[in-house]
């Protein structure tokens, strides 16, 4: 008779609930950066530092360059655009869109001020690459201890 009350277990629906609750958790962990939300999105950065410049690079595919602006000011920077969903819609039917469209919107503190005049971006095969020059004050500066 108590078998009456339980529910019937059906473990696919109880992993894909498994999963969905996961997602949330690591939402928002990590701030919901690569969360897509109605018409928003961010792309995901990688940001690299040698001694002369920092290197940022941010996944954007099916984008033309035209449709991508990169802004810096100080030690941040800001990429900024917008992707559209292209061709009529009419009689079709959709049976799942994962990609991402409409606007997207980055900025990035950077760990040091960068020289503005020295930034220089390309855009190839939907890899936004910045490279991003220290200023030569922000250099460090190494010096030999003589010995008297």
């Amino acid at each position: 008779m108590a078998d009456k009350y339980l529910g019937r277990w059906e473990p696919f629906r109880d992993m894909l609930n498994l999963r969905a609750d996961m997602d949330k958790v690591f939402s928002s962990f990590f701030g919901g950066f690569i969360e897509e939300r109605e018409g928003f999105w961010a792309p995901v950065i990688d940001i690299e530092e040698d001694r002369d410049s920092i290197i940022v690079e941010a996944e954007i595919p099916g984008m033309k360059k035209e449709d991508i602006k990169v802004a810096v000011h100080g030690n941040m920077l800001s990429i900024t655009g917008e992707r559209k969903q292209e061709g009529e819609t009419k009689n079709k039917t959709f049976h799942r869109i994962e990609r991402a469209y409409g606007k997207f919107s980055r900025t990035i503190t950077l760990p040091v001020d960068v020289d503005t005049d020295k930034v220089k971006a390309s855009y190839k095969d939907g890899i936004l690459k910045i490279k991003l020059s220290k200023p030569e004050t922000g250099k460090l500066k190494q010096i030999d201890v003589e010995i008297t």
